[in-house]
């Protein structure tokens, strides 16, 4: 039997051990390279991608925000301020954190006095945006309710700006004049927009270090300082100004009118020193006033000047060397031009010159105006400025209406002899009389004070102008037609006019009126001259005598006090004696 076979085991190869020199060689050579990788990326970053990184930072965190700069003043020519920018607050939001938190959209529309479901929408609209505003220049209570909702709801995403707004201290007194600016205060309207370059202010910037929640952290450099606008001095003197509103509105009332106008000029200068209008309306609250309402009528309106214009008719025979102020005209009528007629409230028979301005005769000025061709009387127009704006630089200033008269015809010679058939401003007719009141020279006018007097265009003689003016002082006097425009201690010059108002292309409304005044004071050396327009007025008197001329008396009474203009010498007793009528 044989013998079992042994299972021979193999034995395992010997390990080699490592050699700790080699060990150690690995581990140096590993940490090494490590440590070149760590220095070089340390180095691209810092050296290489320098510009780079910082930019990614800034971007992030830097940014340029605006400095807001003050929009320059308006002031009345004693330096009151008429038009101001005050310091008001933003409200803006991140809506991309604001549209997380719908709960409380509808308590921050209501702090804001906003609709919640408009708000809402907004807030979706832009929802991938990082800024908008959700209302600027807020109130005091809804900047107040505001930062009590983000203190009791923990809200982050809304926050604060600093904005100007203008204020106009005088409201409705001034806002025909001066206009407004709209939500980037950019003039819109009136001498706010005329001179929007001069008062527009240009915000500065500064680069600013923000927060996560667009909070500045620190301001880091101012790029550009801001340009605060120019002051603009007006011509307008806030007394005047005050004292011809109330009168006006007053008087508007009283008749029930829908409208009116008051025009203030010095003579001397040319400077509007009052323009008021009815109805006004609040530049500061725009909200739910229709646009009508803030058209500054005295410029943009125009009318029919009726019987104010006579006057001039007459300095216009007077410096042909036609009349003198005591020939004398037939004015009985009613007096035929073609297949029309011209007559006058009562027959007064044989006139002088000076009794057809007293009496206010439309027969006589007619045949006054006939003595000349077309072509004299609208030169005599044209040379006081009607039919071309007066250059007060005021946006949509009428230029009125005054045909060439190559296009009358017998009748357009006849009617605007007393101021029908074209059309003047409240401003252009109180131009007009300046130049009789500056003895025949005419200045232009304007709403800016100036510095010096401008020499000015003579227009007529100075002979012919202060006999007109002798001749107007008739018309205050117990024989005219505005007895009621006398101011105790004054010699006052005027002409009444009652215009009947035009209805588009049916001629002339019936019962429609308006009721104008135009005079100076003091008639011996005039310094200030006034214009008074009523529209329609409804209270039963409708008379220029009656409704306008009691305006004038107490705005003028006013203004001489303000002006320290001395009483003047009373009238000549043969002026009062002009206005003979002979049957």
């Amino acid at each position: 039997m044989s013998s079992p076979k042994r299972r021979i085991r193999r034995a395992d190869p010997v390990r080699a051990t490592p050699n700790p020199r080699v060990r150690r060689a690995v581990l140096l050579w590993g940490l090494a390279a490590a440590m070149v990788m760590v220095v070089s990326a340390v180095f691209y970053r810092q050296v290489v991608e320098t510009e780079f990184l910082r930019g990614e930072g800034e971007r992030r965190y830097l940014r340029l925000g605006e400095i807001a700069a003050r929009r320059g003043m308006i002031l009345d020519r004693n330096g009151e301020a008429l038009a101001v920018s005050t310091p008001v607050e933003t409200v803006w939001a991140d809506p991309r954190k604001l549209v997380a938190r719908p709960e409380v959209l509808p308590e921050l529309a209501r702090s804001l006095g906003l609709k919640p479901a408009e708000l809402r929408e907004r807030v979706r609209a832009n929802a991938e945006r990082g800024f908008m505003y959700l209302k600027r220049r807020v109130s005091i209570d809804e900047a107040a309710a505001v930062r009590a909702l983000i203190a009791a709801r923990g809200l982050d995403a809304v926050d604060f700006e600093s904005e100007y707004r203008r204020f106009y201290p005088g409201v409705e007194v001034f806002g025909h004049v001066l206009g407004f600016t709209d939500i980037e205060d950019h003039g819109q309207e009136g001498m706010e927009a005329a001179y929007d370059k001069l008062l527009r202010a240009e915000p500065g910037q500064r680069r600013v270090l923000q927060d996560g929640r667009r909070r500045i952290v620190q301001e880091v450099e101012q790029v550009r300082p801001p340009r605060p606008g120019k002051d603009l001095v007006l011509s307008l003197d806030r007394r005047l100004q005050f004292l011809a509103y109330r009168e006006l509105k007053a008087a508007v009332a009283e008749n029930k009118a829908v409208g009116g106008t008051a025009v203030v000029v010095d003579v001397r200068t040319g400077e509007v020193l009052a323009m008021v209008n009815q109805p006004g309306y609040n530049p500061n609250d725009l909200s739910g006033r229709e646009a009508d309402r803030r058209r500054n009528r005295a410029l943009t309106d125009v009318m029919e000047p009726g019987s104010t214009v006579k006057p001039l008719v007459v300095a216009a025979v007077l410096e042909r060397g036609l009349v003198t102020p005591t020939t004398r005209i037939n004015t009985a009528g009613p007096l035929h031009v073609g297949s029309n007629t011209v007559q006058d409230v009562h027959n007064y028979g044989g006139l002088d010159v000076t009794g057809i301005i007293t009496k206010s005769s439309n027969v006589g000025v007619v045949k006054l105006a006939q003595m000349m061709d077309y072509a004299g009387l609208w030169k005599q127009y044209d040379a006081l400025g009607f039919g071309r704006p007066t250059g007060v630089e005021f946006p949509a200033e009428s230029r009125g209406v005054l045909r060439n008269y190559t296009h009358w015809r017998p009748f357009d010679h006849a009617t605007m002899a007393f101021g029908y058939s074209f059309s003047v401003t409240a401003l252009q007719l109180a131009q007009a009389y300046a130049i009789v009141a500056a003895d025949g020279v005419k200045r232009p006018v304007t709403l800016v004070k100036r510095d010096q007097i401008p020499e000015g265009t003579r227009v007529m003689s100075t002979k012919t102008a202060r006999a007109v003016r002798m001749m107007m002082e008739t018309v205050v006097s117990d024989k005219g037609t505005a007895k009621r425009a006398s101011i105790p201690g004054y010699r006052v010059g005027g002409k009444t006019g009652t215009a009947k108002k035009a209805s588009g292309r049916h001629g002339y409304a019936a019962g429609r009126y308006q009721a104008l005044f135009a005079g100076m004071v003091p008639a011996g050396n005039p310094r200030l001259v006034m214009v008074v327009m009523i529209d329609e007025p409804r209270g039963g008197a409708y008379y220029g005598g009656v409704v306008a001329a009691p305006i004038f008396a107490k705005v003028m009474e006013g203004a001489l006090r303000l002006f320290n203009v001395p009483p003047d010498e009373p009238a000549p007793a043969m002026l009062l004696a002009g206005a003979r009528a002979v049957p």
